[in-house]
Order: C-alpha cells, then sequence, then structure tokens
C-alpha cells in the first residue's frame, strides 16, 4: 500500500508570486468531516483511494505560520510526500491503531490487529467470569432454598424487589459521580418498560411449567433458548452465522442434554404433557427476546449517544423496576402458581421474612438464613451484571453459551461434600461425555478457519477494486 502525506494550512499564507493569485477552480476544493487522529502526536484526518491500488492520504491541519526548516520543499518532500503550495511533511504512514469514519464509511488501519486481540481477551476474560459467576448462581439457589424451602416465593420476591433498591442505588451513585449521564438518563423508556415485561411473563410462564416438569427436564428444555436466540437476532440484528458456529451451538446443546438427562433421577418430557412442556420453551422464548432487545438497545443507544454507550446500571436499573412493577399485576396469578392464595399472602411473606431473617420460634428449621440467601441474591446480582456486561462486548449467542457452559460445572460442583447438602450426590453416568461434546462445541464456535480468513480477505479486495 502506497501511503502519502499532505499537509494544508489552516488559514491564509502570504502570496509568494502570482501564480498564488489565482483562484483554485471548484474541483480544488477538499470538503472534509472534522474528525481527527493521532499519528505520532500529530493531529491529522486519515484518506483512502477506492482505487485499484491501496494508497492513503494523511491531511494535516497546521497553522498558517508553522514553517519547519527552510530551503526547496519540493525537493525535501520524498517519493510518497504530496506538495500542496509551498507546504510538505516528510515521512511515511506507519500503522495507525485508530478506526477512522470519513463520510460515514469506517476505515480500518494496519493496526486494529492488535485491537481486535485486545477484544479478544476482553471477551474472553469477561466470558469467564460469566461462567465462575453462573456456577455460584446455580449453586448458592439451591442452597439458599434450605433454609427457605417452605418459602420459595418469598426468595424470588425478595430478588426481585431487592434488586431495584440496589440497582437504583448504585446508579445514584454513578450519576454523582459523573460516570452515568444526563443524556443516558434521559434516552427513551418504552425499550425499558418491554424488557420489564418480557421478563416478568417470562418468569411467570417459566413458574407455572416448573411446577409441573420434572426438574432434570428443565435443564433439557433450556436449550432452546441458544436456538431463539440465533432466530431472534438473525431476524431483529440482522446477523449471519457461519456453519461452525451453528454446528457448535449444537453441540453444546447437545452436550448440556446428555450431561444432565444422564441422571438418575431424569424423568421423561411425556410424564408432564406436551403442553407443559412448550410452556416452558415459550419462557424461555421470552428470556431469549429479553437478551435480544437489550443489544438492540446498546446499539441505538450508541447512535443516539453519537458513539457512546450507555451504562449497564441504567438498564439494569429501569428494567427491574419495571419487571417490579408488572409482577405486582401478576401477583395473584403467580401467587397461586405457587400453591398459595392470594388471600394468605401476606401472612407468607410475614413468616418468610422472619425465616430469613432467622429470629422468633417459627425461625426453626431455617439454619442457614440469611447468609445464604443473602450470598444467592449478592451472586445472583453480579451474574446479572456480568451477563448484560458480555452481552454489551459481544452478542447475545455468546452470553446464552457462557450461561450454558456453567451447567455441567454446577452438576459437578454437587457432587462435591458442600455444607448444609448432607450427602453429595453421584455424578451423573454420561457427565464426561455430555462435557466433552459441550467443549467440543465451544472450540468449534470459536474456531475461525484460515481459508475462511483468505475467503474474507479476497471478498474485500475485489470490493475495493469495484
Amino acid at each position: 500500500m502506497t501511503s502519502c502525506f499532505r499537509r494544508l494550512t489552516t488559514g491564509p499564507t502570504l502570496p509568494s508570486g502570482p501564480a498564488q493569485s489565482r483562484q483554485r477552480s471548484t474541483a480544488d476544493i477538499l470538503s472534509l468531516p472534522l474528525k481527527r487522529i493521532s499519528i505520532n502526536q500529530q493531529p491529522g484526518i486519515l484518506l483512502r483511494s477506492s482505487r485499484q491500488y491501496s494508497r492513503s492520504f494523511i491531511i494535516e491541519a497546521v497553522e498558517p505560520g508553522d514553517r519547519s526548516g527552510g530551503g526547496n520543499e519540493a525537493e525535501k518532500a520524498g517519493p510518497c510526500a504530496c506538495l500542496v503550495g509551498d507546504q510538505t511533511v516528510e515521512g511515511v504512514v506507519q500503522s495507525i491503531d485508530r478506526t477512522v469514519e470519513i463520510n460515514g464509511k469506517r476505515t480500518i488501519s494496519g493496526g486494529d490487529s492488535t485491537s481486535k486481540e485486545d477484544r479478544t481477551v476482553e471477551v474472553a476474560v469477561a466470558a469467564a467470569v460469566t461462567v465462575v459467576l453462573g456456577v455460584g448462581n446455580r449453586v448458592l439457589y439451591k442452597l439458599a432454598l434450605l433454609p427457605l424451602k417452605h418459602y420459595p416465593f418469598f426468595l424470588a420476591q425478595l430478588a426481585t424487589f431487592g434488586y431495584v433498591i440496589v440497582y437504583f442505588t448504585i446508579l445514584h451513585i454513578r450519576h454523582r459521580a459523573g460516570i452515568v449521564t444526563d443524556e443516558m438518563l434521559s434516552m427513551p423508556k418504552a425499550p425499558y418498560l418491554l424488557v420489564g415485561l418480557l421478563e416478568a411473563l417470562g418468569a411467570a410462564t417459566g413458574m407455572a411449567a416448573g411446577a409441573i416438569l420434572s426438574g432434570a427436564s428443565i435443564p433439557i428444555l433450556s436449550q432452546t433458548f441458544l436456538v431463539w436466540q440465533i432466530l431472534l437476532s438473525t431476524i431483529f440484528l440482522g446477523r449471519r452465522y457461519k456453519v461452525n458456529q451453528l454446528l457448535g451451538c449444537f453441540l453444546v446443546a447437545v452436550g448440556v442434554i446428555i450431561t444432565v438427562a444422564s441422571g438418575p433421577s431424569a424423568g421423561s418430557l411425556k410424564e408432564a404433557g406436551i403442553f407443559w412442556s412448550l410452556l416452558m420453551m415459550f419462557s424461555f422464548f421470552l428470556q431469549a427476546a429479553d437478551t435480544v432487545l437489550k443489544e438492540v438497545i446498546f446499539l441505538d443507544a450508541a447512535k443516539q449517544l453519537k458513539g457512546g454507550s450507555v451504562d449497564l446500571f441504567v438498564i439494569n436499573s429501569y428494567g427491574s423496576a419495571f419487571q417490579a412493577l408488572f409482577v405486582c399485576l401478576l401477583l395473584p396469578f403467580m401467587s397461586k402458581l405457587w400453591g398459595i392464595p392470594f388471600s394468605q399472602l401476606p401472612n407468607y411473606l410475614k413468616d418468610g421474612a422472619v425465616c430469613f431473617l432467622n429470629i422468633g420460634s417459627l425461625s426453626s428449621g431455617c439454619d442457614g438464613a440469611p447468609l445464604l440467601p443473602l450470598l444467592f441474591v449478592i451472586v445472583n446480582m453480579g451474574f446479572n451484571i456480568s451477563l448484560l456486561h458480555l452481552l454489551k462486548i459481544s452478542s447475545a449467542v455468546v452470553s446464552s453459551l457462557a450461561s450454558t457452559f456453567s451447567v455441567p460445572i454446577a452438576v459437578y460442583v454437587f457432587t462435591l461434600p458442600l455444607p448444609y447438602l448432607g450427602v453429595a450426590s453421584s455424578l451423573p453416568t454420561g457427565f464426561v461425555a455430555g462435557a466433552i461434546v459441550l467443549v467440543l462445541g465451544l472450540l468449534i464456535y470459536a474456531w475461525t478457519p484460515s481459508s475462511w480468513i483468505l475467503m474474507k480477505l479476497v471478498r474485500d479486495s475485489s470490493n475495493e477494486k469495484k
């Protein structure tokens, strides 16, 4: 690639001869957007030619009186330097670790390979954190239900309404610190309203189906979550997936199914009937739509904030607030699903609070509270934040894969001697086989064949020639 420098003055220059008194034609005038890049700490604008051979021009703005050195400027200009009037700039364009937009088109420099590697590392670290918190979330949920075994509905409402208080407190602190701007808070609230509705309906339908289905069948049906995300991402985000990515997602789902279904407690889906299985799949459809909608919110925010990004706690706070609102509206229906008459709901919540605080005569059998339930709420909150962060820097499918990968690890953790659980459960017979298939699926999803890279380079080159 041939690279050239060009220096233009930012103000009028003193005439040096009759030739400079001529008026320039319209074709000599360049209209450039006010976007700058840094090249060796010098301001400038990167242009790239669309000819068959690629040439880059650096147009650098300088003050009228900025004249470095004397002598014949044309002789000082190297073979790649461009001369405009009596101004030249020496040098050769080095790799520029920036992406510049000119007239709405993105120009990616050679240094972007380093940026891409850093991005990959960031996604990998975020995915690993999400997996760890996902495992802790599943394990602590089981432990939290030990003291609150008679009050699971209280634990669900504690998490729902507790998040609203915690998220808005953090949002207020971040707003006072200047991290959350007024522009972020003034964004339209309709998408957050839809987020809350999807989360509330997803919880209600999942709760209804979960009360009928066997414990082992729910993780199996949850693998439809990946299918819904791929489908919705293709429709609403225009995302296209390679064959290896689709195959990888399929193998991940198969690996989880093998791991869970091989256990001794695995029940048949036919026992509960097709309706409840479809209802559970529909609940995961609502959850998948929720994650894709959040990805759309991030993309729209980048446009509204002119390249900025909305803070995670803005989405979490308003989404949780609207979810709590819809949960209140659905409370008579949801309490009935848990077998609690709506008229007895106040007494139920009161007894649940007593057991949670582990005080009074009603707290017998509530050993482990409030420590275990609080640990679950804290880890669940961290898991939701990490999942949203991973969604922000990658995609809905990647965040789903990280969450799915935590399932077999959690199955293995339950075989360890955990406190309050008593005798550890045995490892399913097909655990190793399922784990191998799952890891193979993740590797295939992340694999980028060199032949596909070559095809992409050839396609980009042909597009540039056109």
